[in-house]
């Protein structure tokens, strides 16, 4: 288990941790997924001698807590404001970077894998909460696997047209997602809040750096109407 004073944001709450485990209200504690919500709420439940639950959304934990009323909730939404108790927010990496370099230690220390580590192992941001990190040294370890660079970027949107740069801004978040999954086309879906079948599409228009897939050169609709257009005013006699 991770030490609770390598989680993120401890140097803001550690310093409240014993008031904190003292109180006889509830608790809820949220941040986003793989912060480290449930090993803080379970170790915070541990302490106190009472009951914890990972709730799903913030009506579920609301209820638990009206019949668990000195527990503690591990959840990702913050607490609904008609509640009363204490609160604790949980920062991502990304938020509170300085606790990478001994997170990761002792990550590998648990993981069995020996140092020293690759530098790139620590690079923000995408290592954005415990769980990707703790998968980026996985794949370090069973496939000698390292975060690719971020793409340059986010572009300039130096056309005028809404098309372009839609097109441009597509390619670019894409390639961003691929990189950060290590080219796992489930978990760039994921990042991008779209379907699988729709990133295979999008890797067809615009390739895929990590696997070295070249773009089809198909282009959405839109474009292709805009550049059509563009052509069209640009023949001879057409003025």
């Amino acid at each position: 288990m991770i030490p609770l004073s390598l989680l993120p944001g401890f140097g803001r709450w550690g310093v409240h941790l014993e008031a904190l485990l003292a109180r006889p209200e509830a608790l809820w504690i949220h941040g986003p997924a793989g912060s480290g919500v449930s090993t803080l709420a379970a170790e915070f439940a541990r302490r106190r001698g009472g009951a914890w639950v990972e709730a799903d959304g913030a009506e579920a934990g609301a209820a638990w807590i009206a019949t668990h009323p000195g527990g503690v909730v591990a959840a990702r939404d913050p607490m609904p404001a008609a509640l009363a108790c204490l609160e604790l927010r949980l920062p991502s990496l990304d938020e509170d970077p300085a606790t990478l370099p001994d997170l990761l230690a002792a990550l590998a220390e648990e993981e069995g894998v020996p140092g020293p580590l690759p530098p790139a192992l620590a690079t923000l941001p995408c290592s954005g909460n415990l769980r990707e990190l703790r998968n980026r040294l996985l794949r370090w370890k069973l496939l000698g696997q390292l975060p690719g660079p971020e793409p340059a970027g986010p572009p300039r949107f130096e056309a005028e047209d809404l098309a372009t740069n839609l097109h441009d801004l597509e390619r670019f978040l894409l390639h961003r997602a691929l990189r950060r999954a290590y080219g796992n086309r489930v978990e760039a879906a994921t990042r991008l809040g779209v379907s699988r079948r729709q990133v295979y599409l999008l890797i067809r228009r615009h390739g895929d750096p990590v696997r070295g897939e070249s773009a089809s050169g198909d282009m959405p609709q839109r474009l292709r109407k805009r550049r059509s257009a563009q052509n069209s005013s640009l023949e001879p006699g057409t003025r």
